[in-house]
């Protein structure tokens, strides 16, 4: 007997308790929350994703008639898909991870006037204690259903991948009814300017941060329409995707025909521009490996001013993109090629480091006697350019020669 009153106390005590906690209405039907406990992320959950939640449930005036601890396993649903009362897709996309809260349902936001007998009568309003154990995020990447992406470990970070750069998975990709038909389970580098795979693979690491994991579901409209990488088409794929690591690549001219692969980071964040004295090693290669052009050494390396007419303005560019100590790998299209050795090639290779350089004093910080030496030093260097041909490379001394003469 005693016992059964220290329960009613305890119980007494609880509501008291609840009815002391503030109250955050949600929406303008009537749904009201208050928060037992608090979450232990920043984050939400979205409409789309598998939420997985402990809830207990009684009138407003009753006693609990439901609950997921009684059944051992928590309940689980896919957050605004319709699955659920509405109070619930409402309440829960407010919820963050391992949070509780008390919520109270209006009749029009649970089951209405119909109620679901025999437990809710109709016009019913219910009390819902839920906890937010996790969710995995599900996202329809091209809005249309045919590449939808489940989280199953967050990634590291914020950033995700560009158009030009190269990414190393590991993936197994399988039919929908299990069969395995094809995975690499060492990893696997590709361009994600390739359809690797099939064209969801690129679409979907796009979307990824390093070390994220995820799962796929595709639609035969991703994939290849032919046979492709052993599969054959129309097929729905499920893919269990990694995303390692990436390289990030620069795309030096804007129209991908000369493209910087970033291989060591450089240091700090200033770069090379028009007229630098750059310190460079670099090793030019045509793309089936034969080296046609090798040029400086980690102790001797080479010197020269950058877009001065001496080496290629496709290399100098990429060059103007690197940090001191940074090494790249640039592959120049045969559209920028200005070497004869490499005429016949549709693209060749520089392995270069950035060992050193040095900008020229800005204008603006120069007296009146610096500044009439470097117009005078500028248009020198245009006049040479021009005595040698390089018409296009004198034309932009001399259009420096005016800016800093007559600054815009």
């Amino acid at each position: 007997m005693a016992a059964c009153n220290s329960d009613k106390s305890n119980k007494v005590n609880f509501e008291t308790e609840i009815q002391e906690l503030p109250e955050t209405v949600i929406g303008k039907e009537g749904l009201t929350k208050k928060i037992l406990q608090k979450g232990n992320s920043w984050k939400t959950p979205l409409p789309g994703d598998e939420i997985q939640v402990h809830y207990s449930v009684k009138l407003e005036d009753g006693e609990i008639f439901d609950s997921s601890h009684d059944k051992g396993k928590p309940f689980e649903f896919k957050l605004g898909q319709g699955e659920v009362i509405k109070g619930w897709d409402e309440g829960i996309a407010t919820m963050k991870r391992s949070e509780r809260a008390i919520f109270i349902i209006p009749p029009n936001l649970a089951y209405g006037e119909t109620g679901s007998p025999p437990l809710i009568p109709p016009n019913s309003t219910l009390v819902f204690d839920i906890e937010l154990v996790s969710w995995n995020s599900v996202r329809d990447i091209t809005g249309d259903g045919g590449i939808l992406k489940k989280i199953i470990k967050e990634g590291e970070g914020w950033a995700t991948p560009k158009d030009v750069d190269e990414a190393l998975v590991k993936y197994v990709a399988s039919s929908a009814d299990g069969k395995t038909l094809s995975r690499s389970d060492d990893g696997v580098e590709f361009s994600l300017l390739d359809d690797y795979l099939c064209p969801a693979m690129k679409k979907s690491v796009k979307t990824m941060r390093k070390g994220e994991i995820a799962e796929l579901t595709v639609k035969p409209t991703y994939c290849f329409d032919g046979v492709e990488n052993g599969m054959q088409p129309n097929l729905n794929l499920n893919i269990h995707l990694e995303l390692i690591s990436w390289k990030t690549v620069v795309d030096v001219t804007g129209d991908k025909k000369v493209l910087k692969k970033l291989i060591k980071v450089g240091e700090g964040y200033d770069r090379p521009n028009e007229g630098s004295l750059v310190k460079v090693v670099y090793i030019g290669k045509l793309q089936d490996g034969t080296v046609f052009d090798r040029k400086g050494s980690d102790d001797e390396p080479l010197e020269y001013a950058c877009l001065e007419g001496k080496f290629s303005e496709s290399l100098d560019r990429a060059i103007m993109t690197m940090r001191k100590g940074e090494e790249a790998i640039v592959t120049i299209s045969s559209d920028y090629c200005q070497v004869e050795e490499v005429s016949t090639a549709d693209f060749v290779v520089y392995e270069i480091k950035l060992v050193d350089f040095n900008k020229e004093k800005p204008f603006w910080k120069m007296d009146t006697k610096e500044k009439i030496e470097a117009c005078d030093k500028t248009k020198n260097e245009g006049n040479v350019l021009f005595k040698d041909g390089k018409f296009q490379c004198a034309s932009r001394k001399y259009d420096k020669e005016c800016i800093e003469i007559h600054p815009v």
